[in-house]
C-alpha cells in the first residue's frame, strides 16, 4: 500500500457535499458517472443562458435553450469554443447570474493563462466555489499524485508579472494535500523590486529546505537536475519529479530519470501531469504510457471533436480535445479546444482498473504538424529522439527561408544545438543524418549556447520550434 493510501481512505469516507461528486469516483461505473456529468451540465447550461454572455448569444444564435442540453450527449448541438474566441474577449466568458449562491459569486483569485491578442495574459476568475472544489480534487486524488503529509514541495515554476496558473496553484495543492511548499522564485528579474533567485539559488534553494518534490515545467526541471549535477548540491532528499507545461518523450523521462539517481536523489519517480490553466484539473498517468487519466469527471468533461465540424469522435480516433465545465461558476468554458491531437479511451485502465477516461499519453501539440517544402511533416519524432539525444542539453528546430532576402525561396530546416560535448563536423552530421531519417528531409545545423536556446530566468518554457517564413 502506498504512503497515500491510508490518507485517501480516510478523505473518501468523509461526508460528500450532496449531490454533485460520488465516492470513489474513478472507480465507479460509467453509467454512474455519466448520470451525474448529465445533472451538473443541465444546471450550468442554465446559468449560462442567462448569465454567460458569451453562451447566452452562442446558444440564442443556434437556436438553443436550456432543455435542448440535459446531458453530455447534447453537448454537441453546441459549437466548439477556440482559444481565439476566449482571447479575443476573456470577460464574455465570465458567469454572472442572480442566482448564484454567495460563494458562487464571490472572487477568490484571479489567475492568467498566456496570450490575447493584445499580447497580454488572459485573466480567469475563480471564485469561493471554484476554489473549494479545486482542493477538494487534490485530496482525493488516491496514489496518482503521491503528495502526502510531510512532503516539501519545490515549486519551481517562474515568478511572472501575472499569477500564473501552475504558479498560483501550487500552495493550493499544497495545502490540500498537508505538504509544505517552498518556491524557487527563478524567472525574469523585475524592473522595480529584483525578488527573483538565478537559476543556481535556486538549485541551492532545493538543498537547503530538503524538498522531497520538485513540480514545474519539464523542461526546466531537466535543467535543475543538470545543475545540480554540475554543482554538486545534495538532492538526497528529493524523490519524485511532478512535470507538466509541455509533452515530454518516454525518452526525455528515461533522461530525467538516470539525471536523478546520478545525483543521489532518494528516488527517481516522475510523475506526468497533463492540463491547461483554463481547465482548472490536471490529468495524469498512472504507468508509463497508460494514458492521462481525468482526475475530476465530476468537475470536468472530457471529449474529442472534429475541429472543422464539431462532431464527438468516437474512441481510439484522434482529433482536438476540449473540455466542459460541469461545476465552475466564476470564467466558465464549453466545448473548449485546448490545441492538442489526442485519442479518448472510456475502457477500465488495463493498468489499474480505474474507470475513469483516459487521454492517449502520446498526444500532439498542434505545433508539431507543419509543413516544409510542402510536405506534412510532424516534428514530434524529431524531437523526441534529440530529447534523448545525451549530447544535445537544449536544441531548437528553426523553418525559414533558404534565402532570407527572397521572400519566394524554398524552406530551409536548421536544427540549432547546445552540445554536451565540443562541436565538430562529424556530430553535426550525426545530428542531420538522425533527422532526415525521421523527417524525410535533412536540415541544416547551427550550434548555440544552452541559454541562448532556453533562458529558465527569462523563459517559462523553452521554444522548441522557430518558424521564421513570411506569413500570407
Amino acid at each position: 500500500m502506498s504512503p497515500a493510501a491510508p490518507l485517501a481512505a480516510a478523505w473518501e469516507a468523509a461526508p460528500l457535499p450532496e449531490g454533485w461528486t460520488l465516492p470513489d469516483l474513478l472507480r465507479r461505473p460509467q453509467a454512474e458517472v455519466r448520470a451525474l456529468q448529465d445533472r451538473l451540465l443541465a444546471r450550468t447550461v442554465e446559468l449560462c443562458y442567462d448569465g454567460h454572455p458569451y453562451y447566452a448569444r452562442i446558444m440564442r444564435a443556434e437556436g438553443l435553450e436550456p432543455r435542448h442540453i440535459r446531458s453530455v450527449e447534447d453537448l454537441t448541438r453546441l459549437p466548439p469554443t477556440s482559444k481565439e474566441d476566449f482571447l479575443n474577449d476573456p470577460d464574455a466568458f465570465v458567469l454572472d447570474h442572480p442566482d448564484l449562491e454567495q460563494d458562487e459569486r464571490t472572487l477568490w483569485k484571479v489567475i492568467y493563462t498566456s496570450g490575447t491578442t493584445t499580447g497580454l495574459p488572459a485573466p480567469i476568475r475563480i471564485t469561493t466555489r471554484d476554489h473549494y472544489s479545486y482542493l477538494w480534487a487534490c485530496r482525493r486524488r488516491e496514489d496518482l499524485v503521491p503528495v502526502v503529509p510531510g512532503d516539501v514541495i519545490a515549486s519551481l515554476f517562474p515568478l511572472t508579472k501575472f499569477p500564473m496558473g501552475a504558479y498560483a496553484r501550487a500552495p493550493d495543492e499544497a495545502a490540500a494535500c498537508g505538504a509544505g511548499v517552498v518556491f524557487g522564485l527563478t524567472g525574469r528579474a523585475g524592473d522595480v523590486f529584483d525578488v527573483h533567485h538565478a537559476l543556481d539559488a535556486a538549485v541551492a534553494h532545493v538543498a537547503r529546505h530538503r524538498a522531497t518534490i520538485l513540480w514545474g515545467v519539464a523542461s526546466f526541471i531537466r535543467r535543475v537536475l543538470i545543475r545540480a549535477g554540475e554543482l554538486g548540491a545534495d538532492f538526497g532528499s528529493v524523490r519524485m519529479a511532478m512535470i507538466t507545461g509541455e509533452a515530454t518523450s518516454p525518452a526525455m523521462r528515461a533522461d530525467m530519470r538516470r539525471r536523478m539517481r546520478e545525483i543521489g536523489c532518494a528516488g527517481d519517480l516522475i510523475c506526468n501531469r497533463y492540463g491547461s490553466t483554463e481547465q482548472g484539473s490536471s490529468m495524469v498517468e498512472c504507468a508509463e504510457g497508460s494514458g492521462f487519466h481525468a482526475l475530476a469527471p465530476d468537475q470536468v468533461f472530457h471529449e474529442v471533436v472534429d475541429p472543422d465540424t464539431g462532431a464527438r469522435l468516437p474512441d481510439g480516433e484522434a482529433g482536438q480535445l476540449a473540455f466542459t465545465h460541469l461545476i465552475k461558476r466564476g470564467t466558465v468554458l464549453l466545448r473548449y479546444l485546448i490545441g492538442d491531437h489526442v485519442a479518448i479511451d472510456h475502457a477500465p485502465c488495463p493498468h489499474c482498473g480505474r474507470t475513469s477516461p483516459r487521454v492517449a499519453s502520446n498526444l500532439t501539440r498542434t505545433g508539431d504538424l507543419v509543413k516544409v517544402r510542402g510536405m506534412l511533416v510532424n516534428l514530434r519524432a524529431l524531437k523526441d529522439w534529440l530529447e534523448a539525444h545525451p549530447q544535445a542539453e537544449e536544441y531548437q528546430i528553426v523553418i525559414r527561408p533558404e534565402d532570407p532576402d527572397d521572400p519566394f525561396s524554398m524552406d530551409a530546416l536548421v536544427l540549432r544545438i547546445a552540445p554536451s560535448e565540443p562541436p565538430s563536423e562529424a556530430l553535426a552530421a550525426a545530428f542531420a543524418e538522425a533527422a532526415a531519417a525521421r523527417l524525410h528531409l535533412r536540415p541544416g545545423v547551427e550550434w548555440a549556447a544552452r541559454d541562448e536556446l532556453f533562458d529558465p530566468l527569462r523563459a517559462v518554457k523553452p521554444v522548441r520550434v522557430v518558424d521564421r517564413r513570411p506569413s500570407g
